[in-house]
């Protein structure tokens, strides 16, 4: 029965989504054309509240709590684990204070409305992953983005989403390049729980009644620790916290 329910609500979700992103395209052209960088990133903000409460039709609560004495006006950077693709909407919007930029795959600039202008125009890099001299440069690049205008990357070091909830091992040479080259950020840790339960039933149709969760862990400083070591306590932060079922 609630595989049944899923049907019609994952239409209506698709089609609210959809009409989201192309309403939004052009708000993001004028935005950033006309007005720059601070009038594009509201309407990116504003895009992602309505790409987190489209999903409220699925029936999809959050919760997700940032600490308050963690500092805006600094470089950081944000890992998480990943399990969708859902993870990132929430972020953009519950995190905004620290204007979030992202580590994509280059195949995303282009053909998405809405996510690849953002992507292009928004502060975030496109890397190959086909092309590691390329991957490495771009993240590099950020590191020095983030700590010239005090903004944040987000970065999942897995590499790709969990299917299943469990946690894959951490690639590190992104996440070690982005601190080596950032030596004055903080690093925010985020687990994620639940988010892969919306493609439980794979693409079509969409899981239902789901209670997302990311914990945001206590700030650490980069400079405070050895790179390796500081991977690991990211690691064991966010695995810890992972709820396996």
């Amino acid at each position: 029965m609630r595989k049944l329910l899923a049907y019609p609500l994952t239409i209506i979700y698709f089609i609210i989504f959809g009409i989201n992103l192309l309403v939004f395209h052009p708000v993001q052209w004028i935005c950033f054309n006309l007005f720059g960088y601070q009038a594009h990133k509201k309407s990116v903000d504003i895009l992602n509240w309505f790409l987190t409460r489209s999903l409220h039709i699925l029936g999809v609560s959050y919760t997700f709590k940032v600490p308050d004495d963690i500092p805006s006006h600094v470089p950081a950077i944000i890992v998480a684990n990943h399990q969708s693709m859902n993870d990132i909407p929430p972020i953009i919007w519950f995190m905004r204070k620290f204007h979030p930029k992202f580590i994509s795959k280059i195949e995303l600039g282009k053909g998405i409305p809405s996510v690849s202008y953002n992507l292009r125009h928004g502060g975030s890099v496109l890397i190959d992953r086909k092309n590691p001299i390329q991957a490495v440069n771009a993240i590099k690049e950020m590191a020095k983005y983030i700590e010239t205008h005090k903004r944040a990357v987000v970065i999942f070091p897995e590499g790709s989403r969990s299917r299943n909830g469990m946690t894959k091992p951490f690639k590190t040479k992104g996440l070690a390049t982005l601190i080596e080259h950032a030596p004055n950020s903080i690093v925010i840790p985020i687990t994620i729980n639940n988010s892969w339960k919306l493609l439980r039933y794979g693409k079509f149709p969409m899981g239902i009644g789901v209670h997302i969760t990311f914990t945001v862990h206590n700030m650490l400083k980069v400079s405070q620790h050895k790179t390796i070591e500081l991977i690991k306590l990211i690691e064991k932060q966010i695995t810890d916290s992972v709820i396996h079922e």
